[in-house]
């Protein structure tokens, strides 16, 4: 077996089609010929030379080294790994079939395999932070196997994919993985943040983060003890006495567990009790899949909140926390470079 990286877009736009249709795909935009007719990964390269001539050789070869392993290596029975954009978590599966190719597509769906989902995507937390490095590959479809990766996704398939227990020894040979040129720094660079808020905010303790950034926002706030909340963890209304608009109930969950439809529904009732007319449900687990398409009708009462969304609110309102929480979250802005080069579609 062995384990690959594929990823639904590069803001993670076709996450939902990859899910919905147990499906991936290849998202190369007109990239619309068989790559099972080709005799070698040298085609491949000279075709998308021509498709794509504005391309430097190197970009080609790169994306070659990615798309053919789609039709040529990849076998009924490996795991296939998706890296959630829209959530803190990992979506899992095992591949069932074989390369297709459909040359009406709509561009750029030529190219598909089809997959078995783990029923639930897994929380980053779950895994290694070596692991997680590897799935920071600055690649869309690449091989993971550095760190004796296929094992320990056995053995957590083995153990319903509860988090690793342990670290695993490495050595030296665990060094470089010839498949990774790059990696993501600014994913590998959130994984390491929530590391920090998971380990300096356990429990209620979130809480008091979340009514950190709402007062950095210029919210007056209350939070309730630790325990039973009535239903609503902080209340925050706009200005000095926080009697302006808008005015939120706001629910925090730490868990790292997806939360289902009836618990944020719980949420509905708490800001009919507190007359509060937003409300504002922060889970650091994520939302199970059909929580958010089934409240797209209070959009305009309730905001959803994974790990994602938090930690953005956290980078935007950073500036203006108080002294004690920057304290606590030692963090600094910098820049760097781009290369055209190790751009992926």
């Amino acid at each position: 077996m062995s384990i690959w990286l594929v990823r639904a877009g590069s803001h993670g736009e076709y996450e939902r089609k990859f899910l919905e249709e147990n499906r991936v795909y290849v998202t190369w935009d007109r990239l619309s010929l068989d790559l099972s007719k080709l005799p070698d990964r040298r085609a491949l390269i000279a075709t998308m030379a021509d498709l794509y001539p504005d391309v430097k050789s190197r970009g080609i070869a790169n994306w070659a080294s990615q798309v053919w392993p789609f039709a040529h290596v990849m076998k009924r029975g490996d795991m296939i790994v998706l890296p959630l954009k829209t959530q803190a978590a990992i979506a899992v599966g095992e591949l069932t079939g074989e390369y297709h190719f459909d040359a009406n597509g709509p561009d750029p769906f030529f190219h598909w395999r089809t997959v078995r989902w783990v029923q639930e995507a897994i929380p980053r937390t779950h895994f290694g932070k070596d692991i997680l490095f590897s799935l920071g590959a600055f690649l869309t479809i690449c091989r993971i196997h550095r760190n004796n990766a296929e094992a320990r996704f056995e053995a957590m398939r083995a153990n319903g994919w509860k988090a690793e227990h342990a670290p695993p020894v490495g050595g030296p040979a665990d060094a470089v993985d010839e498949t990774i040129e790059d990696s993501d720094l600014e994913e590998l660079a959130r994984d390491q943040i929530a590391d920090l808020i998971t380990a300096k905010f356990k429990g209620h303790g979130l809480a008091r983060l979340v009514e950190g950034i709402l007062k950095a926002q210029k919210y007056t706030t209350y939070r309730s003890p630790e325990g039973a909340d009535g239903g609503a963890d902080i209340l925050a209304g706009s200005g000095a006495l926080g009697f302006g608009s808008p005015q939120l109930c706001v629910e925090v969950k730490s868990q790292d567990s997806p939360v289902d439809r009836p618990t944020v529904d719980k949420l509905l009732g708490a800001m009919s009790k507190f007359n509060a007319p937003h409300g504002l449900f922060v889970s650091w687990g994520g939302f199970k899949p059909n929580v958010q398409k089934e409240l797209a009708q209070s959009f305009f009462k309730v905001r959803l909140w994974t790990q994602k969304e938090l930690i953005e609110a956290l980078f935007s309102n950073y500036d203006a926390l108080d002294d004690d929480l920057k304290a606590e979250l030692p963090l600094k802005r910098i820049w760097t470079l781009a290369s055209a080069d190790e751009e992926t579609p």
